[in-house]
């Protein structure tokens, strides 16, 4: 086409051809640059990153001054996104300058087929490109790119989506139906139905905006013991905001931490081998010393891994000779009590798998856990559920509406004996780091399968029972490395792991990497650290003076090294061992220990 000739020559040209209808292709004149801030010269406008990944720098960059840098982190592989508008049945040509090892660009929602382009290693900036179409009903999509988990940060930056524009966006309408769910004393859920055309959701406490979601649904935390809040919810998207919901009102609860208000500012918690013999000897009830303010009796095993039937007994004779008397064992437990001890019955261990998969499992645990507290007079449970006693079914994703069977009869069931016995029964529990603070990382078996579904397994208990909980000692050894909330991995032994994995405790933490699932942090005196009490009880075994730099970090934020924590946690309870048997092998080194540092 000569394109020095006149329109009207063309127009003329184009009706002698049979009219305006071979004007058609014309209409790709309406095609535009549809991405926002596709160069993030406006930092990260108009895109969200999972987990707090994303951040523009100003080196090394494409095209203008800025660019993005994403790092992936656990199991975050650093996906960052972006909504846009676009028209049914039309060609859109999605490209972009990325720099990295395993970088994508794809797109997401075009109602046809989906798709990426990526690049497996880019030293300098590559380009990658994707064409595709929108099917019949498509009115939006998600174009994103991502690295991959365990590589470094991965840079992109000239962004583009090139085609036909949409129907201008709308704002939302507002949104109804906001509700809260059950309070604790310092958390209230909130949901909400979802808004058509919302890309995100604003949530505001008290008038002021708290955060800003993708979902349905949020958790304030962080709130004040019998206090009052109003909570409100907007809709937005690249439009604008809606206005604000109606206001919805809920009160926490008083707190108070379940029971065990009677335990000292600085407790001492230890396992007594009271069912079997091993490599530390028999100690009896009688001979414990006065150190110990929580005496876990080890353990009450269920009478099949399904049955929820625990039966407790002494050590017989022929395995301890020394065991004392089942009458002079409970004249020494009520010695303990009058002397202000704690003693509770123990259920799992290494060998107890327990798993509640029916409710007639969960009320047969309820009453045999009742006639063993109320034989043997005890304050109350620990739960030591270890092995493959707890997992999370597919599909079990959020764990603050837990859905399988062995997490909600566990729950159910503790609560009831909690009913039974009232405020002054204690509940502690005693999990391992696989079960807690590998949910930082991963949860269940994750959204694409695959993953042990054990993963961060006692979070929902945990906070479902948070109200109720006495104390949490995770157990700080027999463990692989744990990221930290650093983002790095952290092993046993040293002051650093005991730091970190009790900071994860008390500051809280998003589940899986997902910020709109935050596990809130526990109060500091409902914590404690448990550790092994010699080289013999256990893989992970910390010197006295390594424990005392966790101590002065965690207390003090003093001898922090190279983690620092995200509070001064001066009211932490204290310490857990396994075991009391073990430490008194090793010549009572940890309880002295204990002892000599809080006086």
């Amino acid at each position: 086409m000569d394109r020095t000739r006149p329109l009207s020559l063309l127009l003329a040209g184009a009706l002698a051809l049979g009219g305006l209808a071979a004007l058609a292709p014309a209409a790709q004149a309406a095609d535009s640059e549809l991405a926002r801030n596709g160069g993030f010269e406006a930092g990260l406008d108009g895109w969200s990153c999972t987990a707090g990944s994303g951040a523009v720098i100003s080196s090394p960059v494409h095209g203008g001054t800025k660019a993005l840098q994403a790092t992936p982190a656990g199991s975050d592989n650093a996906k960052c996104a972006q909504t846009i508008t676009v028209k049914p049945n039309s060609t859109y040509t999605l490209s972009g300058w990325v720099r990295g090892s395993y970088v994508y660009l794809g797109v997401t929602g075009s109602g046809t087929a989906d798709g990426y382009a990526w690049t497996q290693s880019a030293p300098d900036w590559q380009k990658l490109s994707k064409t595709f179409t929108t099917g019949a009903t498509t009115t939006s999509v998600t174009v994103y790119t991502h690295g991959w988990y365990g590589t470094p940060a991965y840079q992109a930056d000239d962004l583009s989506l090139y085609g036909p524009g949409g129907d201008p966006v709308q704002i939302p309408a507002t949104p109804t139906g906001l509700a809260a769910g059950s309070p604790t004393s310092s958390t209230v859920p909130l949901t909400w139905p979802a808004v058509a055309g919302a890309s995100s959701y604003k949530v505001y406490r008290g008038g002021a905006l708290v955060a800003t979601v993708t979902g349905t649904s949020y958790t304030a935390t962080g709130l004040t013991p019998n206090t009052p809040y109003a909570f409100q919810v907007s809709a937005a998207n690249s439009a604008g905001e809606s206005a604000k919901s109606t206001a919805v009102s809920a009160t926490t609860t008083s707190g108070g931490g379940g029971g065990g208000g009677e335990l000292p500012a600085r407790a001492l918690v230890g396992y007594l081998h009271s069912s079997f013999a091993n490599g530390s000897g028999y100690t009896r009830m009688a001979d414990v010393p006065d150190s110990w303010d929580v005496i876990n009796l080890a353990f009450g095993e269920p009478t099949s891994v399904t049955s929820g039937d625990i039966r407790f007994s002494l050590c017989p004779a022929t395995e301890c000779p020394n065991v004392e008397s089942v009458a002079d064992f409970k004249t020494a437990i009520k010695a303990k009590q009058a002397a202000g001890k704690k003693v509770l019955i123990s259920i799992g261990g290494q060998n107890g798998q327990v798993q509640l998969a029916t409710t007639a499992a969960r009320d047969a645990f309820v009453t045999s856990v009742s006639k063993i507290i109320d034989e043997y007079g005890l304050d109350g449970l620990d739960i030591d559920f270890e092995g493959h006693s707890l997992s999370l079914q597919t599909g079990d994703t959020d764990f603050r509406n837990p859905t399988s069977p062995v997490i909600v009869n566990l729950i159910q069931a503790i609560k009831t004996l909690k009913a039974k016995y009232g405020a002054k029964f204690v509940l502690t529990m005693a999990p391992e780091t696989f079960f807690v603070q590998l949910g930082y990382q991963f949860y269940g078996s994750g959204p694409w399968g695959g993953q042990d579904p054990r993963a961060g397994a006692y979070l929902p208990v945990i906070h479902a029972l948070r109200d109720d909980l006495t104390l949490l000692h995770v157990q700080d050894y027999n463990s692989g490395p744990i990221m930290g909330l650093d983002n790095q991995y952290h092993s046993m032994g040293g002051a650093d792991f005991h730091i970190a994995m009790t900071d994860m405790l008390l500051a809280g933490f998003p589940v899986a990497g997902n910020t709109e699932r935050f596990f809130p942090g526990l109060r500091p005196d409902q914590v404690a650290i448990g550790l092994p009490a010699s080289t013999q009880a256990g893989n992970g075994h910390t010197s006295p003076a390594e424990v005392n730099k966790a101590l002065d970090c965690l207390t003090k934020k003093t001898n922090c090294g190279t983690y620092q924590t995200h509070g001064t946690w001066s009211s932490l309870r204290g310490l857990m061992t396994w075991s009391i048997n073990w430490d008194r092998f090793n010549q009572w080194e940890f309880s002295r220990n204990f002892d000599a540092y809080f006086g």
